[in-house]
């Protein structure tokens, strides 16, 4: 029995069963390619200054690090010099990544690139809009 087929067994409330049962599902989807990591971001900026970066990542531990070294590398810094963020430079600072877990920096990278390039466009519609 998996995981998330524990959780399905063991909890009693239907809403949660049917949350686990379509997270399981969606997992097996989005995963089917075991080296697939996947990331979300969640931040905080203030006056175009990086206060606050999350992450969630579903992958290996190659993948975590990457994450969150990302994440660190970034923090307090103008959102402009965390755009020139690359893979190589998480790679980097964690003392290298062995050529086949390169992905996992790239990722960091992009994961980033992509949740900054999201809040300028959301911060030029906001502008345009007043």
């Amino acid at each position: 029995m998996g995981k998330f087929e524990e959780i399905l067994t063991t909890t009693g409330d239907a809403v949660l069963q049917k949350r686990a049962k379509n997270l399981a599902q969606a997992t097996k989807e989005t995963f089917e390619d075991e080296k697939r990591d996947l990331e979300k971001r969640v931040r905080k900026i203030e006056n175009d200054i990086i206060e606050d970066v999350k992450f969630e990542t579903f992958g290996c531990g190659s993948a975590i690090a990457s994450s969150s070294m990302a994440t660190e590398m970034i923090k307090g810094k103008p959102v402009a010099e965390a755009m020139k963020l690359t893979n190589k430079a998480v790679a980097e600072a964690l003392d290298g990544l062995p050529d086949y877990k390169m992905h996992c920096s790239v990722l960091a990278e992009e994961a980033i690139k992509s949740a900054l390039e999201d809040y300028e466009k959301k911060r030029a519609e906001k502008t345009d809009a007043q």
